[in-house]
């Protein structure tokens, strides 16, 4: 894990979330972790890809994130698709679920990361891609990756952003 200018040691990224949805606004977040959770996720045993959140009285929720068992631990491990408690100010999911109650958007997890030891997940405020949208990503990527080829990464600066 290398830590950026902020402080942060990335665990991990949603890729599939980055590529099926839009993002509109970033919300950093800790969770509510058990002992043995925290120790897999600084191990990286974590996948966001099927996870979503949701908002239940008043509080936030992840479900479908898979944090995986710790090797160390026998009978006291937790259980890896168990629901977890996000935690954020409560002005900050008021605006939050009055956002998701409109068509279309959705909260989900975008990354996982370190930050002065603890564990915090960015989550995202979404709203899902068209088909036409993903073909036209997938479309600069490959150009930018075919010019990159052809002529360095140093022609490309202020290219195809």
């Amino acid at each position: 894990m290398a830590e950026d200018d902020k402080g942060k040691a990335l665990i991990t990224k949603n890729k599939k979330a980055l590529h099926d949805y839009i993002i509109l606004q970033r919300i950093e977040a800790g969770i509510s972790l058990l002992g043995t959770e925290v120790k897999s996720v600084k191990s990286g045993n974590i996948n966001l890809k099927d996870g979503y959140c949701f908002i239940r009285d008043g509080e936030v929720f992840l479900r479908n994130v898979h944090i995986g068992t710790y090797r160390y631990a026998n009978r006291l491990n937790h259980e890896p698709m168990r629901e977890r408690k996000l935690l954020l100010h409560r002005d900050e999911i008021r605006k939050l679920h009055a956002r998701i109650k409109e068509r279309g958007f959705t909260l989900v997890p975008l990354l996982v990361y370190q930050k002065r030891g603890k564990i915090k997940f960015e989550i995202g405020l979404v709203r899902g891609k068209k088909l036409y949208d993903k073909k036209e990503d997938i479309k600069k990527r490959d150009v930018s990756r075919d010019l990159k080829e052809r002529y360095g990464t140093s022609h490309l600066s202020g290219h195809l952003k």
